[in-house]
């Protein structure tokens, strides 16, 4: 209890950690919806389009968050229009477009500024560069997020299980598959200060992956995956003040860690029946 108290009376880890869950609690939601999918890979795509957009927007001297939000979101789009028309498979565009908007990026900034601290805390993370404008956007855009979610939650579950049986019941699939790429790109943007482009993909993986270990239903999995993030993240965070250990790799080690238990509960659950 002294650490925690000692952590909350620093005002930029109370900023990270307000920021850090509403962004961990969007990234688990979606990240449900994304892995049923078989999009799973989509956050480290277009965490990657934004390490690009972001080196661009330093070298130059615009805001980053204003410049990669859009540009991630149309790469968002654009994953979901040649994965639709079938054209190159998922996978195989999300690796096309993820490795040259990072060579875009290096290449930038070794061009221009270097790797400055700025664009070093984009591509690994750090607590300590999240500014209260940062928070405040964050808040924003994560309630937004999470509102449009809970909204369309019916629709959602629709489109992620059966499209054309949504289709068939009047659902317009293509609007609600672009609105999760759409929310999926705002919230790696939003994430990658915390946890780096290199990290925050996890963010979406882990959860929803943990909670489909022991809950089969689709609002189990939902809920167990929201409740699971928050926790991760106050525990890797806890961790990281704790032992000096920095904070995007402390959550994703406690999210394997509970990754690891609850595959170990499927599996003596397995035994015993």
């Amino acid at each position: 209890m002294n650490v925690i108290r000692e952590m909350l009376s620093y005002p930029f880890l109370v900023r990270a950690l307000v920021g850090g869950i509403l962004v961990s609690l969007c990234a688990s939601l979606l990240g449900v919806s994304l892995v049923l999918k078989r999009y799973s890979m989509i956050g480290d795509g277009l965490s990657h389009v934004s390490f690009g957009a972001l080196s661009v927007a330093v070298a130059v001297g615009w805001s980053p968050l204003k410049v990669s939000i859009p540009v991630v979101v149309l790469a968002a789009f654009l994953l979901l229009r040649i994965t639709e028309q079938g054209r190159i498979k998922s996978d195989a565009a999300i690796a096309i477009i993820s490795a040259s908007a990072l060579a875009i990026g290096i290449t930038v900034t070794s061009l221009t500024t270097g790797m400055t601290t700025d664009v070093s805390s984009y591509m690994f993370g750090s607590i300590l560069a999240m500014s209260t404008s940062d928070v405040e956007l964050s808040v924003i855009l994560s309630v937004i997020v999470l509102g449009l979610f809970l909204f369309c939650y019916n629709k959602v579950f629709a489109v992620t299980f059966d499209e054309n049986f949504a289709k068939a019941t009047g659902v317009n699939v293509g609007w609600y598959n672009v609105m999760i790429a759409v929310l999926t790109a705002v919230t790696i943007v939003l994430g990658m200060r915390m946890m780096g482009a290199m990290l925050i993909s996890s963010l979406v993986i882990f959860p929803a992956l943990t909670s489909m270990r022991i809950f089969k239903s689709f609002r189990g999995v939902v809920l167990s995956s929201g409740v699971l993030a928050i926790v991760c993240f106050c525990i890797g965070m806890l961790l990281s003040y704790r032992f000096s250990t920095p904070a995007g790799a402390s959550v994703v080690l406690v999210n394997l860690a509970a990754f690891i238990l609850f595959t170990l509960i499927q599996f003596f659950n397995r035994k015993k029946l």
